[in-house]
């Protein structure tokens, strides 16, 4: 059996006037995510762990922010884009663990309306995907609350 790991990160940082969106999901908060696209990193970060794994680059590579059709563009349709890669290469997804750096907004009551959305996305049991939370106990950019900051693993199995 064919048997693939990858790792993914991403960080964005705060700013007033945009949605926040983690996993698919929106989340009330006072503040959003700064980027191209929606800025979903956790999203961002799954894609790159998923990319890692077939060996096929990063997300920026795949969906570079100079490119305007990815202005603003719902991540999941990244995701999408990106399990069609691992499909046609004849992968299935194994799982997806995932960890968010978040000093604030308290992320409890998504995380599992983010697992869903993601193993939608990836037509995979909702099981196997685990979205965890964590503060930065106040240090760094996350503890200030500056940003948030995502890390992913995702497996491939043939």
């Amino acid at each position: 059996m064919d048997f693939r790991v990858g790792m993914g990160y991403d960080s964005h940082r705060f700013v007033k006037g945009r949605r926040l969106v983690l996993g698919g999901v929106e989340i009330p908060y006072t503040h959003g995510l700064l980027g191209h696209s929606d800025a979903d990193a956790l999203l961002h970060a799954i894609c790159d762990a998923l990319l890692g794994a077939l060996g096929r680059g990063d997300i920026g590579e795949h969906f570079p922010d100079t490119d305007e059709q990815y202005k603003d563009i719902d991540s999941t349709l990244l995701l999408k884009n990106v399990f069609e890669l691992v499909h046609k290469a004849g992968f299935r997804v194994g799982n997806v663990d995932a960890v968010i750096l978040a000093q604030e907004p308290n992320l409890k009551e998504y995380k599992q309306g983010m697992a869903e959305t993601i193993a939608a996305c990836l037509q995979m049991d909702v099981a196997a995907v685990n979205i965890k939370a964590s503060t930065n106990e106040g240090m760094g950019f996350v503890g200030r609350k500056e940003g948030i900051a995502c890390y992913a693993t995702a497996s491939l199995i043939l």
